[in-house]
């Protein structure tokens, strides 16, 4: 063999990404055209607060100049909208390390892990596939675009890890059976997180709070 050992492994890869690509692209999202985009939803002070920090630190390492802070200051405390905060800070850091992540495009996990946390928008229908790998989901400080969210996940002998704060009911929709995927009890009206899956050999998995004691 003329191939080095492993080196199938990157030519695989590409076939699984362009695989999920078709399957994402033949489920895509038919978002409800009243639901807002994530660019226009409300920024809440939470919010102006982180994007704040990272402005004021860049001006502390010389990053910004005092006039760049003040100008950016002007527009953050304005901002109503999280399209507009996410702008801010586009040049400072890298992706995977803004405060804000407005990112909806479909997570993909082909022979490796792929990650989706921290403070980000949950798209009313995200595309999830994960073949051989794990794609994990961290909703703890996500901002959900709708009450109830749609994952479609595809899953080939790979797995979806979900991580859930209190209050978030998840369930499972395959081969039209419902198997509520959650432990604690959540109110009526509480967000809800549909996971519809196609799989072989996958596995959903929901990571949930701990339970709060009662007090006697």
């Amino acid at each position: 063999m003329n191939e080095r050992a492993g080196s199938w492994l990157p030519k695989l890869q590409e076939v699984g990404e362009r695989l999920a690509e078709e399957i994402v692209s033949a489920r895509r999202p038919q978002t409800s055209g009243d639901v807002p985009q994530t660019h226009e939803l409300r920024a809440s002070d939470a919010d102006r607060e982180r994007i704040a920090q990272v402005l004021q630190d860049a001006h502390a390492d010389g990053r910004l100049t005092l006039e760049e802070l003040e100008e950016r200051l002007g527009v953050l405390y304005a901002a109503r909208t999280l399209g507009e905060l996410a702008g801010l800070t586009g040049d400072l850091l890298p992706a995977d390390e803004q405060p804000l992540n407005l990112d909806g495009r479909p997570v993909s996990a082909i022979f490796k892990k792929e990650q989706r946390g921290g403070r980000w928008v949950v798209p009313a229908e995200l595309g999830v596939t994960a073949m051989f790998g794990t794609t994990q989901l961290d909703l703890r400080d996500a901002i959900l675009q709708n009450r109830r969210i749609i994952i479609n996940a595809t899953l080939v002998f790979g797995g979806l890890e979900i991580h859930v704060p209190e209050g978030l009911e998840v369930i499972r929709v395959a081969k039209d059976k419902t198997v509520r995927l959650t432990k604690q009890p959540t109110e009526p009206d509480a967000p809800v997180v549909e996971v519809r899956t196609t799989n072989f050999a996958g596995e959903v998995k929901v990571k949930e709070p701990p339970r709060r004691k009662r007090r006697r």
